[in-house]
């Protein structure tokens, strides 16, 4: 075992070839895999008796593996609003890997918390978000918007004189959890991991473009015997792109007692741009905030921050202590594993920060409004396209559009995934087949927006498909 680590420097050098590699080939990459589940899974063969290099494990795994990813860091990646990785954060991830640092603590790690402790100062910074608030960098916004809704429940029902991380939710007064029709799916996921349920979930109608109607959140909050209640706002609906009026909901959340949980998985980066900030304006009233650092920070997979601006409830519901656990001494400061699940994390705070310093509050501006000004180009070569029918009005970096009919518009949008030279999901909206566009990547430009609605005119072509005259 003496010579573990003498082959390390030119195995690491070959893994940071390949890499280098792949990433400098992003963008004439074909965007979608050529190979399925199974084929990869049968390329790794079974287990072997005996141990393998380390050199022919590291081939092994590109070969097997580079057929069978998808190009989610290229420009040309337009699905489940997934951003690329700036290189700051990328280099910053590889040096988090191989300090392998455990970030529950102080006594763990001072650098991870230390990390955090700042990168997550400059974030509420960028954010419009109080600066008292606490931080937890957690694996995404299903985590952020479980712990916020934690932190909620928590409140909301001690308010009521309930106790529930002694007495759980059994005889607990009930709690409703207020929503706008098109939020996204994991606020329901973390109402059932919260023990809940889906039946606690009072439902808000939306606006045209998917925004809650504060007018009819008002009649909702306002009817007799209004128990503990949360109301959870969007910034950023998923398909449009739409924010919420928060200073709406958070009156009328206020005239009630209510908690405000605002899911800012992306939309909430809106606030770090002059040009976009007015979309989330009195997104600070809120009492907790959910964002992502994957998605427009374009930070590596996985990061995610639970923002809360209660601190003490915060930690309430997500800290624990036990004997063994050196650093949990009464009177510390609260921090890395205080505001999440988990203990055993990975240092996030790393990355997030190479991503702040090397980008400043300029280059996040620009990294926003760069992505905002590829959508409207998009909507705006869209619709000089025959049979395209843009169904939002772009605010933000999302794009929903659909072709003539349901059909037409499934097979254009499988069309252009198999062709690799673009990859977007589809969804449905208002009842209609549709086609979603996300551009969250800092690499996206004009060029690669032109390549993509040129795709989807050889696309109808090849098919043979003849449009519907617009009337």
């Amino acid at each position: 075992m003496t010579d573990a680590y003498a082959d390390l420097p030119s195995l690491l050098a070959r893994a940071a070839s390949q890499v280098a590699e792949y990433r400098l080939g992003l963008g004439e990459a074909r965007v979608a895999p050529v190979a399925s589940r199974s084929d990869v899974r049968r390329a790794l063969g079974e287990l072997p008796d005996g141990p393998t290099p380390v050199e022919q494990v590291l081939e092994e795994l590109v070969e097997a593996a580079t057929p069978g990813l998808m190009t989610t860091a290229g420009p040309r990646y337009y699905g489940f609003v997934i951003g690329g990785t700036v290189d700051a954060a990328l280099v910053a991830d590889v040096l988090t890997a191989g300090w392998d640092q455990c970030a529950y603590n102080e006594a763990l790690s001072p650098a991870a918390i230390a990390f955090e402790d700042v990168a997550g100062t400059w974030l509420k910074d960028l954010l419009g978000l109080p600066a008292a608030a606490s931080v937890g960098f957690t694996t995404g916004a299903q985590g952020a918007n479980t712990i916020g809704l934690a932190a909620a429940r928590w409140r909301v029902l001690q308010q009521h004189g309930w106790d529930v991380g002694r007495d759980g939710l059994y005889e607990a007064p009930r709690v409703d959890v207020v929503v706008g029709a098109q939020r996204h799916a994991t606020i329901d996921r973390a109402v059932r991991l919260l023990g809940l349920g889906e039946r606690a979930i009072v439902e808000v109608p939306t606006l045209a473009n998917g925004a809650m109607d504060v007018a009819a959140l008002r009649e909702v909050l306002g009817r007799p015997e209004r128990g503990p209640t949360i109301v959870c706002a969007q910034a950023g609906n998923v398909a449009t792109g739409a924010c919420d009026d928060l200073t709406g909901v958070v009156e009328a959340a206020r005239s009630v007692g209510a908690w405000v949980h605002v899911d800012g998985a992306f939309g909430l980066w809106a606030a770090a741009s002059p040009r976009t900030a007015h979309l989330v304006q009195g997104v600070e009233l809120a009492d907790s905030w959910a964002c992502d650092g994957h998605k427009w920070l374009n930070v590596p997979y996985d990061c995610g921050y639970a923002i809360c601006a209660h601190p003490d409830v915060h930690a309430t519901a997500m800290a624990y202590t036990a004997s063994y656990l050196t650093g949990q001494s009464a009177g510390r400061e609260f921090g890395g594993g205080d505001f999440v699940p988990e203990s055993s994390r990975r240092a996030r705070g790393f990355a997030t920060w190479a991503a702040l310093r090397s980008l400043g509050r300029k280059g996040v501006a620009e990294l926003v409004d760069g992505c905002c000004e590829q959508a409207s180009r998009f909507a705006e070569r869209l619709e000089q396209v025959e049979g395209v029918h843009v169904l939002n009005e772009v605010v933000l970096n999302q794009v929903l559009f659909r072709f003539e009919d349901d059909e037409t518009t499934q097979a254009l949008l499988e069309a252009v995934q198999r062709s690799g030279e673009a990859w977007m999901g589809g969804t449905i909206w208002d009842g209609r087949a549709a086609i979603r566009i996300s551009v969250s990547n800092w690499l996206t430009t004009e060029e690669d927006v032109a390549r993509t609605v040129s795709a989807f005119e050889r696309a109808r072509t090849e098919l043979g498909l003849q449009p519907i005259s617009r009337p």
